[in-house]
């Protein structure tokens, strides 16, 4: 049995990468940080790397409840020390009483300034302000070039870390059936849509699985992983529960309210 046994074959290309990654932290005693994971990355991470000797491994995101975290892998010779996160902060201003700014917007604004999303965290939307975590060497390009979101015109600062808005995602739990794990069925059953409603949008790739497009309806779904449907909001299965007598699988998930 393999380690890539336990994974999604589209998973391959990282865990690679995070086992060369510890291959070099064990042989040249040096550290390596990650770029921002998701949290689906951080579990395959922890589970490749958590109980490895020779090696302490970190998450940060910049502030308790973050979402997307960079991990850092240390000889045990080496002191933690928050600032080998390398992580910025940054504030947007702009003239609120013409308008307000969504996420898909801010995020769309980033990327397309040809910046990676593994080099952005969270993005943090509240009451009328709205800041990002990315990481430092962006800083600077950011704060001269990040001009416009949207169609609005906008300025951008650098801020401390304690300025940044501590905003937790608030999951409202439901119980629920369904026939099998697949995507369409699942997404049916927690947005309440009939099965060629939820195909249709996965061929339109309006669904995504753990952050990343999915366009088979037939890809199969586990616990723990994010869902989301454009236009429908995010969720995520907590667990699959075993059968019902009539042989259709209890599952408990969660809808980011």
């Amino acid at each position: 049995m393999t380690v890539y046994e336990h994974f999604r074959p589209e998973e391959r290309v990282f865990i690679d990468h995070i086992l060369d990654m510890k291959e070099r932290v064990i042989e040249r005693y040096t550290p390596r940080l990650t770029d921002f994971l998701d949290p689906r990355q951080q579990r395959i991470l922890t589970s490749l790397i958590g109980g490895e000797d020779g090696i302490r491994l970190s998450l940060c995101g910049g502030y308790e409840h973050a979402e997307r975290k960079r991990a850092l892998l240390l000889p045990p010779y080496i002191e933690e020390q928050g600032e080998l996160f390398r992580l910025a902060y940054l504030e947007v201003h702009y003239p609120d009483r013409f308008g307000s700014i969504t996420h898909p917007e801010l995020l769309g604004s980033l990327t397309g300034m040809g910046v990676s999303r593994d080099k952005i965290g969270d993005l943090l939307l509240e009451s009328g302000k709205v800041q990002f975590i990315c990481t430092q060497e962006l800083a600077s390009y950011f704060a001269l070039n990040l001009t416009s979101v949207g169609k609005m015109r906008v300025s951008c600062i650098s801020i401390k870390s304690e300025d940044l808005l501590h905003s937790e995602n608030k999951w409202q739990e439901f119980e629920g059936t369904v026939s099998s794990l697949r995507l369409d069925t699942v997404l049916s059953e927690i947005y309440r849509l009939p099965r060629a409603k939820a195909s249709e949008a996965i061929a339109h790739e309006r669904a995504k699985v753990n952050w990343e497009i999915v366009d088979k309806r037939d890809f199969d779904v586990h616990a723990g992983d994010c869902l989301s449907l454009r236009g429908f909001g995010r969720s995520k299965i907590i667990s699959c529960d075993g059968l019902t007598k009539k042989n259709k699988i209890r599952i408990q998930y969660g809808k980011l309210k």
